[in-house]
Formats: structure tokens, C-alpha cells, sequence
């Protein structure tokens, strides 16, 4: 199944769950108040959309950089940028020891796309062009304004859950036990949306890496980059400033590359596929794992579950049947 179809089915789903619910709790409670739970929703996703860019520039410690700062990166942004037809992006630098680069913004002219300190020093040339084919697919995409707007609807579920549980509650004398019961199944629905919004934000990972490639981005080039990230973000531990710097873009994790908080547990599995220690990914190595079938163990199955991107392995086999 095409990932575009997939992101439709999910859409579809999600809004379906989240009509139920209020249809349902209309019908049995007779009043329309889940609206209220709406605008509020709304209202709160417009001030995140208005904030968000700026906070999001706080917290990973963003400096914007010009052209005559930083020249070789602002032309590979421009040409990429050209390549899929949206303006050039802000180039920021972050200040960030973690290897990685990530991408925010309102739209696409308001595009931002940064790297870290970290990721200089870790990849070559061909490697960051790839990297950053994938931040602009992002930008391309509206993939941050899409996961917001669907983060609305488990945080909207969330609300009419806690508010009917705790109603029932209160007056369990008067039949609440039934409005109880009601919220459970509200937090229910919450449950379940918010993995379908963990799972669109995987398809729009595999989305924007299959764009990368498009760009004319070499697949071995991006699954390298990847191994790389991953060891650089598992080699972040075992320092004090890693470790205080994980620790501050815990509930930042989405915006980057891979999931940097899993990097110590994907680690061993990526050096099964870097057959000559080299500490790369080449293009026979990435073609050897065509043949390959990935098998996931049931706690790795769970673990993808639950973040907000893909099993690594899953991942770079998918680019290897690009």
C-alpha cells in the first residue's frame, strides 16, 4: 500500500473515532457540550501554531546563519529547495552536541531547517545533502502542520474522557456510573488516536526519505547518514552534557531525524548490516539487505508503537528497495 494512501486511512480513521465519540455522547447525554471541547482544542493549536516555531528555536538552542556565514550550507539548501518548489528555508545552526538536523515552521515560506554542531563532524558531504533532502521533504510536505492538526483530535478525546469520568463520579447516586463509564470509552478513543498520530508521524518519516532520494540523493547516502546518527545519539550517553541534552529535547524527539531517545538500543542491530567495519553504510552493503528480511521481535513491534518513528532497521531496508 502506497504511503499516501496509508496517511489518507489514517486521516479518515482518526476523524471517523473522533465523530463517534461525540455523536455518541451527544445521543446518550442530549446535549451538544463536546463542542466546547472543540473550540478549545482549536483555539489551544492555534497558539501552539503561532509560538511554536519560536519556542521550538529556544529550546534546541537555534543561531540563524547567513550566507556569507555559512556559504556551502545555504547553497545546498537553495538548490534542494528549487528542486521541490518551495522558498529557501531559514538555515540555523543549533548548538546542540547530539549529532542530528530537524525542520519546523508555520509553512512552507516560513520554513526553518537546522543542523547541530554535532552532525559536522559526523557525516560527509554526500551524507548531509541527504540529510537535509529529507528536512526539506518535510517542509514540502506541511508534515508539521499536519501532525499538529491531527494531534487535535486525541487531546479533544482526552478532554471529553476526563471530564465525563469525573462527572460520573461525582453523582454516582444519579445514574453517573453510565457518564463514567461513557468517559472510559472517550479515553479509549484517546488511546487509540494518539497511536494513529504516532504511526502518521512514521509514514511521513518514510515519506520524507523517499523524497530525499527523489532529490537525487544516493539511498546509501541517507541510510549511512542514519547509522551514523544513531551511533553519534547513543555515543551522547556517555558524556554529562549528552545526557543533559537529552534530557532537554525529551519532548522535542519528533523533530529530529531518528528517534535519538531508542539510538542505544538500535545500535547493535545496524552494525549487523555494516558487513566491514567501516562505520558507514555503502551501496552494496544497503543492496545486500534487499535479500534480506527484517524481523522484528515482539518487544521491538511494541517499542515502534510508541514512537514517533520507524524501527531503524525497517527504515533502512525500506531505502534499500529505493
Amino acid at each position: 500500500m502506497g504511503l499516501q494512501l496509508k496517511m489518507w486511512l489514517l486521516v479518515v480513521a482518526m476523524f471517523a473515532i473522533l465523530y463517534g465519540v461525540i455523536t455518541g455522547i451527544g445521543s446518550y447525554l442530549g446535549v451538544g457540550g463536546a463542542s466546547s471541547y472543540i473550540i478549545l482544542a482549536v483555539m489551544l493549536t492555534g497558539i501552539q501554531y503561532l509560538i511554536g516555531p519560536s519556542l521550538v528555536s529556544m529550546m534546541m538552542a537555534v543561531k540563524y546563519v547567513s550566507e556569507q556565514e555559512e556559504p556551502e550550507l545555504h547553497r545546498v539548501v537553495e538548490e534542494l529547495s528549487r528542486k521541490v518548489g518551495i522558498p529557501k528555508p531559514k538555515i540555523g545552526i543549533s548548538q546542540l552536541s547530539i549529532p542530528n538536523a530537524f525542520a519546523f515552521g508555520r509553512s512552507q515560506g516560513d520554513g526553518r531547517v537546522c543542523i547541530t554542531q554535532g552532525i559536522r563532524r559526523l557525516l560527509n558531504k554526500d551524507e548531509l545533502k541527504a540529510v537535509i533532502g529529507h528536512e526539506i521533504a518535510h517542509i514540502k510536505h506541511r508534515d508539521m502542520m499536519v501532525i499538529t492538526l491531527l494531534s487535535v483530535i486525541p487531546l479533544i478525546c482526552y478532554w471529553i474522557a476526563w471530564s465525563l469520568m469525573w462527572e460520573g463520579i461525582g453523582r454516582r447516586r444519579e445514574g453517573g456510573g453510565y457518564t463514567a463509564l461513557i468517559g472510559v470509552g472517550a479515553m479509549l478513543a484517546y488511546l487509540i488516536t494518539n497511536l494513529l498520530v504516532l504511526a502518521g508521524s512514521r509514514i511521513r518519516e518514510y515519506y520524507a526519505d523517499e523524497k530525499s532520494v527523489r532529490l537525487g540523493n544516493p539511498p546509501h547516502s541517507l541510510a549511512s547518514a542514519l547509522y551514523k546518527l544513531v551511533y553519534g545519539s547513543a555515543k551522547a550517553r556517555e558524556t554529562a552534557r549528552g545526557k543533559e541534552e537529552l534530557h532537554r529535547v525529551e519532548g522535542l524527539r519528533a523533530f529530529f531525524l531518528n528517534d535519538v531517545g531508542r539510538a542505544h538500543n538500535e545500535i547493535a542491530d545496524l552494525k549487523a548490516i555494516d558487513r566491514d567495519y567501516s562505520g558507514t553504510i555503502d551501496q552494496g552493503e544497503l543492496m545486500a539487505l534487499r535479500s534480506m528480511k527484517v524481523k522484528l521481535g515482539a518487544g521491538e513491534k511494541i517499542a515502534e508503537l510508541l514512537t514517533t518513528h520507524p524501527n531503524i532497521l525497517k527504515r533502512i531496508g525500506r531505502l534499500a528497495t529505493l
